[in-house]
């Protein structure tokens, strides 16, 4: 229980430091407020955010398959006595009904069949969870007069493979390579679909390299908890490529900032938003830094580049989020990434329990290049 309260304080120290205005503090108070994929790594951290700005009055509602650990278990939802969980899927009209019963004012639509390596290896599925069931939650929505649709969408997918940096909002190419970014895509295409129809009100938010507490490793998840795992293993940290490729890591915590804004501001209705750092990371720097902090002597291991990953470098413009929505990134990547950690110690037995490395070639790890 412990560890929940932690998370819990991280999560008002950073609202305590964003202080947000009392407009918006009104706003969000008393409200009945959907999340789908609420059990997920970002989904966590903004269900415990608007539990607290919702107040006694009003309620979260999570609805999530736990399809992203390999234990159906939602651990990872906070037990705030405002946050009703349900084991639901956005495909399923009966799950959408009993949500929906709840008669939610804003959805935060976060659910989706994560990651390019698993959209690759599992197209159909992918296509089904992120468009078919995208249209469902969009036709739900839309008959129940919702009043703010935020869609997570994703600025590592839809940029395509030769952007200019930094990537900014107007920015388009279909030279995309992965189902997860082609659905990601039509997800955004979707919301404006509706928008322009039906007048719904929507927005489009491009998350970029999430990091964090609340996500667990496994094959088909991010770069830094995975390393994180292998480091407090003592196992080598494979780099698929040269370790020169850069990301714009984002603490998990400023997302749900974006989030919370975009949910709020008039401003933001139709309109699509980069919610990044605004910085480049390199691969090596980080494994360098992540065996470091976990005294890991194992060595780093270089792999080929996975055919999909064409971005050498991906570096976010968030000059629009923060003019219209005034969104201001508040955690340095060395400070989120000592949360992040700490988290890991706090729940190891739990991650390891969770993480999901099933036996055999892993789809996102090739064979190794060379070491050192």
């Amino acid at each position: 229980m412990r560890n929940v309260e932690k998370r819990v304080e991280l999560v008002e120290k950073y609202l305590q430091r964003l202080q947000l205005d009392k407009d918006m503090l009104s706003y969000y108070n008393g409200r009945i407020i959907l999340v789908t994929g609420g059990a997920g790594a970002i989904g966590s951290n903004l269900i415990i955010a608007l539990s607290k700005l919702v107040g006694e009055r009003g309620r979260v509602i999570v609805l999530d398959n736990l399809s992203s650990i390999r234990i159906k278990d939602p651990w990872n939802v906070a037990p705030l006595p405002n946050i009703l969980f349900v084991l639901g899927d956005v495909r399923s009209d009966i799950d959408l009904k009993r949500v929906f019963k709840e008669k939610p004012s804003i959805i935060f639509h976060l659910a989706a069949f994560f990651a390019n390596q698993n959209s690759v290896d599992y197209p159909e599925v992918s296509a089904d969870v992120d468009i078919i069931g995208h249209i469902r939650l969009l036709e739900y929505a839309r008959l129940g007069g919702v009043e703010r649709f935020v869609y997570a969408s994703s600025g590592c997918a839809i940029y395509g493979s030769y952007p200019q940096l930094p990537l900014k909002e107007e920015f388009i190419s279909m030279h995309l390579t992965t189902p997860y970014q082609i659905n990601k895509m039509t997800g955004e295409m979707y919301c404006n679909f509706y928008y322009h129809n039906y007048s719904l009100p929507i927005v489009n938010c491009r998350f970029f390299n999430s990091y964090g507490p609340g996500e667990v490793p496994g094959q088909y998840r991010n770069v830094i908890p995975n390393f994180i795992y292998w480091a407090i293993e003592k196992r080598s940290l494979p780099i698929t490529g040269t370790g020169d490729e850069t990301r714009d890591f984002t603490f998990v915590l400023d997302l749900v900032q974006g989030l919370l804004k975009a949910g709020y501001y008039k401003e933001a209705v139709g309109e699509n938003f980069n919610l990044a750092a605004g910085k480049e990371v390199s691969i090596k720097e980080l494994a360098t830094m992540v065996n470091e902090v976990t005294k890991n002597p194992s060595q780093i291991v270089f792999t080929e580049r996975r055919k999909w990953d064409t971005k050498p470098r991906l570096l976010a413009s968030i000059e629009k989020a923060s003019r219209l929505i005034h969104y201001t990134p508040l955690i340095e990547f060395r400070e989120g990434f000592q949360y992040t950690i700490e988290w890991f110690h706090d729940n190891w037995d739990k991650i390891k329990l969770l993480a999901d490395f099933p036996p055999g070639m892993s789809s996102a790890v090739r064979t190794p290049v060379h070491s050192r």
